[in-house]
């Protein structure tokens, strides 16, 4: 992981002023191509910029990709899912399940931070869930994510080593999981 961290690091700073936009455009593009490390360009932010704007400027780029991710796959290939796969009863009882999803759950899964995001906007993309669902879930559940990959960097066993840490983040889930049950019950986004 140390690799690809210097490979990301030294091709965002090379490019000199405009590394910013290096690197919110490799957040972005990250939510379509899930190869690329989300921890590293988060971390790199934080790095860069410090905790509150390197927040920020990911967890805004983060939602970006997201929205992007998800209208991508609604407008390419929503219609060939619901004509061919919702046929099989297999494909059909998990898409299903995905059109259901509750608001509370889709923000769990959001802000969990090895939750694999791409197939979370894909599933959303090509399922019935309504961007006025997906929007408030992704601002919500970016937060304890972002903030995860901002503060603990990309090493698994760096987190390990600080346990602290992996208690905010979860205190930081469960936080979010509860304001998500309360801004379903205010907009009805079940």
């Amino acid at each position: 992981m140390e690799n690809i961290y210097e490979i990301i690091t030294n091709i965002i700073n090379n490019a000199g002023t405009f590394r910013i936009i290096v690197n919110c455009l490799l957040i972005i593009v990250e939510s379509i191509i899930p190869p690329l490390p989300l921890a590293v360009f988060i971390t790199v932010l934080f790095v860069n910029y410090g905790p509150l704007l390197g927040f920020l400027i990911s967890w805004l780029f983060t939602i970006i990709g997201c929205i992007v991710s998800f209208y991508m796959f609604q407008t390419l290939f929503k219609n060939l899912v619901d004509k061919y796969l919702r046929k099989y009863s297999v494909s059909n009882k998990f898409i299903t399940a995905i059109d259901n999803i509750t608001f509370s759950n889709l923000v769990l899964i959001l802000s969990i931070p090895f939750t694999p995001a791409f197939l979370v906007n894909i599933a959303a993309g090509i399922s019935k869930i309504d961007i006025k669902k997906f929007l408030p879930a992704i601002i919500i559940g970016k937060i304890p994510l972002v903030l995860f990959w901002g503060f603990v960097g990309t090493s698994l066993i760096e987190s390990l080593k600080d346990p602290t840490k992996l208690i905010v983040i979860v205190v930081l889930i469960i936080v979010t999981n509860i304001i998500s049950r309360i801004v379903n019950k205010k907009l009805d986004l079940n």
